[in-house]
């Protein structure tokens, strides 16, 4: 550990790399994170706003393995109000990648190496002069001769039908037969590829990757994901997935096909990850499906506006095995309902997180690699100097006291964060090169909170609320708003 009076600045203080290791002051909800990664238990986070919630959160996701599935929905060409869901595994998905690949690949050649009235449709080939080179260009380089016109067809208007013409005999794939030793014949297909190659495929090679195209799919949870997804309730389609209105009603020529328009709600996005739903209170009706989801593990996909051309789709057990982690604060904790309380209870656990530590060396010195943290976090801010974090110390140790009349040292670090951010600021913006003490005192007094600010200028609430409402009185007699 590195101890803060011996130091010159916070740049000599080492920042974890592990998210549950940036956690300060929660050593028992950093055990029970870590317990709950490993065995896959739900997790709810009680405790005033800054005190670590979203990161302990994000420790949790950091230490999950990758996601093993992909969830995608098929076109159901017999019913397609009921798109079909394909679960594959990573190893699946890898494997026919691979397929794919070698299919695509197929036998490259050099222009020269193919047949020549292959090379001349291709664009390669100069009719004239028998010259290589590049498709891009109309002219021969060698003899001059137009390559892309056919040859004999002169025209008075050969200017204006050019452009036509090129088009026209200008071919991206040739189709022909080769004789193999046993006197068999074999069809090709020579294809022109981006870098002015051929790639010869047997026609048979052409149906299975024509036949690999068919097969569309529209994934909707993808395999490389991040195992942290982040919601509130504000939006019960984000929440829960939809379907997308389409004016034409999935037309097969016009309109966009059912399946494609099937959206993952957050529930399955966290599939095989961790669902983290700050400020629970904001859930609503929405924490009953989310118990659902919880107990069965598989949740529809439904549209969710009834006006809707998506309101009849229907996508049944789609996955969303997720962690789920919850944070609420003390004053909220009677919003979320029983029954899914009573789920995390028996299915994890609810932890109280800490809002101040004792006024120790050590825990002094995480004080100090939460400045440390921060400061390299917010990367637009220098380092701290060792007289500045002495002050942020005092500080952290006047607001344990004003807030929690405690003998200790604050946990309400997204409060500290802010003082640090904004004592950065001042000396970004003076040119010094670190963080001093005199930009921290400087910090606190600007960065105090807008009541005490009302206070100093007004001496009260009440004050204040006459003085405004008087200046809107004014305004309006006169006419000003």
């Amino acid at each position: 550990m590195v101890y803060y009076d011996e130091i010159e600045s916070t740049a000599q203080v080492p920042v974890p790399s592990n998210p549950l290791d940036r956690v300060i002051g929660q050593e028992h909800a950093v055990q029970i994170a870590k317990i709950a990664a490993k065995q896959r238990r739900h997790l709810l986070l009680v405790g005033v706003p800054g005190v670590g919630k979203s990161m302990i959160a994000q420790g949790i996701a950091h230490l999950l393995p990758k996601p093993q599935q992909e969830i995608s929905v098929l076109h159901n060409p017999k019913q397609p109000e009921r798109p079909l869901l394909e679960i594959r595994t990573r190893e699946q998905v890898m494997n026919e990648k691979e397929e794919e690949n070698k299919e695509m690949l197929g036998q490259i050649i050099e222009p020269h190496q193919a047949p020549v009235f292959v090379a001349e449709k291709l664009g390669f080939r100069c009719k004239r002069c028998g010259f290589i080179s590049s498709p891009s260009l109309t002219f021969c380089p060698n003899c001059g001769a137009d390559k892309h016109m056919a040859q004999g067809n002169v025209t008075p208007f050969g200017d204006i039908v050019m452009g036509m013409q090129q088009q026209e005999n200008l071919q991206t794939k040739v189709f022909a037969t080769r004789r193999k030793p046993d006197g068999t014949e074999e069809s090709l297909v020579y294809e022109r590829t981006p870098d002015d190659k051929i790639r010869v495929m047997r026609l048979e090679d052409l149906k299975k990757e024509k036949e690999a195209h068919k097969k569309k799919r529209n994934v909707i949870v993808p395999l490389n994901r991040k195992t942290f997804v982040r919601t509130s309730g504000a939006s019960e389609t984000e929440f829960l997935g939809d379907v997308k209105h389409d004016p034409y009603g999935g037309h097969p020529e016009i309109g966009v096909p059912t399946y494609m328009r099937v959206v993952a709600g957050a529930i399955h996005e966290a599939h095989e990850g961790v669902l983290y739903v700050d400020e629970m209170s904001t859930l609503g009706e929405l924490q009953r499906y989310l118990l659902t989801a919880m107990q069965d593990k598989v949740f529809p996909i439904v549209g969710r506006n009834p006006t809707s051309t998506g309101a009849v789709v229907k996508v049944e057990n789609v996955p969303c095995n997720f962690i789920f982690i919850g944070a609420v604060n003390i004053v909220d904790l009677h919003t979320i309902i029983p029954a899914l309380r009573s789920r995390i209870r028996g299915e994890g656990y609810e932890v109280l997180l800490k809002t101040w530590m004792p006024d120790t060396e050590d825990n002094r010195n995480k004080i100090v690699q939460f400045i440390a943290q921060e400061i390299v976090q917010d990367g637009k801010i220098p380092h701290m100097t060792r007289e500045g974090v002495k002050e942020v110390i005092e500080l952290s140790k006047r607001w344990a006291k004003i807030y929690d009349n405690a003998l200790g040292l604050t946990l309400r670090l997204r409060n500290l964060a802010g003082i640090i951010r904004l004592a950065g600021d001042l000396a970004k913006v003076e040119g010094e090169e670190y963080i001093t003490a005199k930009h921290v005192r400087r910090a606190v007094t600007h960065g105090r909170a807008v009541e005490e600010q009302i206070a100093e200028v007004y001496g009260n609430w009440w004050k204040a609320s006459q003085a405004d409402s008087y200046v809107r009185v004014k305004s309006e007699s006169s006419g000003v708003i």
